[in-house]
């Protein structure tokens, strides 16, 4: 074992020659470690230590410290309180064994004080999301479930890595939800200063979109696909194409115009409305979440029905781009959905994003619905409850009736409000 020692000795000082011969022999390691463990866990240097199987050196290495013979059997045992007397009476170390075990083995660290200074550090690595949820409380209840189940202390391991990984995260949310749309790498390079910050897989991507879908209510999943839409529900594209939106007699640009002479429906990609957005909007435009309303529509009315526009599930970029491009032209937004919680949270989210007013979607509405769809007979709820910000009471009695009534049952009185 190293110590430091030198020629003279003030009063109280471990004499580093005599220690080294009294206590640093190799056979005498194991109780240098015993004591060492004890000061690191704030234990006393009292009673006894034990070590079973010694071999003969270090039963010999104990009776040479202590001047006796140690007692026999399987285990070694020593008494802490014997090697402190030995140590200060031979003067090796005045002030016993604690200064002996720092003096051979380094300054020890208090176990428990470096757990709480470890704790005090990783409490600072989440303060960037106590200011983000200061300026964005919307998002308290995801800050809070980032801290619970680890997923930032586990991709930043450190508490410094973690606290630059959360300022990143905290930096991107605040510009979100982009408007106008942007790509994904454009948005990256100008908020976080590199465009690939937000590539697939990179901790800040993962934290980032975690914190983008409770933003909006995107639902959970999987996939390139699935992580493609979650970012445009933000305003961040992967690219201009993939991401859709399905209507039925829109008109405002030639392609529109012909097709609504027809009465055919049209799928309009992003790239279409940022590039040639519909020029004007009908007074009023009605919005569904599935694509067999707006078959229907077409099929049974044609270039009569109405302007319609079909979500096809989450609103998608070029969805919410639509809408607020028509609502900005003054048209008036009607939309209906499924009655069960997952329709009625795609509705939250399109509602934070578009103004909208509700079509057949109220609380009387919803228990009508109950009381005609008797055959086949209607599924019960699943996934979790959500809010119905635009009447409190829709959620209440979705809460109460418990079972969901999908937008294709009710078809028919949907279509006669077209007519």
């Amino acid at each position: 074992m190293e110590l430091n020692h030198g020629h003279e000795l003030e009063s109280g000082a471990v004499d580093g020659p005599r220690l080294a011969r009294l206590l640093g022999a190799p056979d005498l390691a194991w109780l240098v470690e015993r004591a060492r463990r004890r000061l690191a866990t704030g234990q006393p240097l009292t009673g006894s230590v034990s070590l079973r199987d010694p071999t003969p050196a270090q039963r010999a290495a104990v009776e040479r410290l202590l001047a006796r013979a140690p007692g026999g059997g399987r285990s070694l045992m020593v008494r802490l309180d014997s090697v402190d007397a030995v140590l200060r009476r031979s003067g090796a170390s005045p002030n016993g064994l604690a200064a002996a075990v720092e003096a051979l083995t380094g300054p020890v660290a208090s176990l428990a004080r470096s757990r709480q200074e470890e704790e005090d550090a990783w409490k600072r690595a989440y303060t960037p999301l106590d200011e983000l949820v200061a300026t964005v409380p919307a998002l308290a209840e995801w800050a809070a479930r980032i801290r619970a189940d680890g997923l930032a202390r586990r991709l930043g391991r450190t508490p410094d890595v973690t606290f630059g990984l959360l300022t990143g995260v905290s930096t991107a949310l605040r510009a979100l939800p982009a408007v106008p749309v942007v790509s994904l790498p454009a948005f990256a390079a100008r908020v976080l200063g590199w465009a690939h910050a937000l590539d697939d897989g990179t901790p800040l991507a993962t934290i980032t979109l975690s914190g983008a879908r409770a933003l909006t209510g995107f639902h959970d999943g999987q996939g390139t696909e699935w992580r493609r839409e979650a970012w445009a529900s933000v305003g961040l594209l992967r690219d201009e194409l993939s991401s859709t939106v399905l209507t039925l007699n829109l008109r405002g640009t030639p392609a529109l115009d012909l097709l609504a002479d027809d009465g055919e429906p049209c799928v309009l990609t992003l790239r279409q409305l940022t590039r040639r957005p519909p020029a004007v909007a009908d007074p009023v435009v009605r919005i569904c979440e599935n694509p067999t309303v707006l078959a229907a529509a077409a099929d049974t009315l044609g270039p009569a029905c109405p302007p319609l526009v079909c979500l096809q599930g989450q609103p998608s970029a070029a969805a919410l781009t639509l809408l607020r491009g028509l609502h900005d032209h003054g048209a008036t937004l009607y939309y209906h959905g499924d009655f069960d919680w997952g329709g009625l949270r795609i509705a939250g989210v399109l509602r934070r994003r578009v103004p909208w007013l509700p079509w057949r979607y109220m609380a009387a509405d919803y228990r009508a619905a109950v009381f005609r769809c008797t055959q086949p007979p209607l599924s019960p709820l699943v996934s979790t409850p959500t809010e119905t910000p635009w009447e409190p009471a829709l959620a209440t009695a979705v809460a109460e009736l418990g079972v969901r009534v999908e937008e294709e049952r009710e078809l028919e009185l949907l279509l006669s409000d077209l007519t």
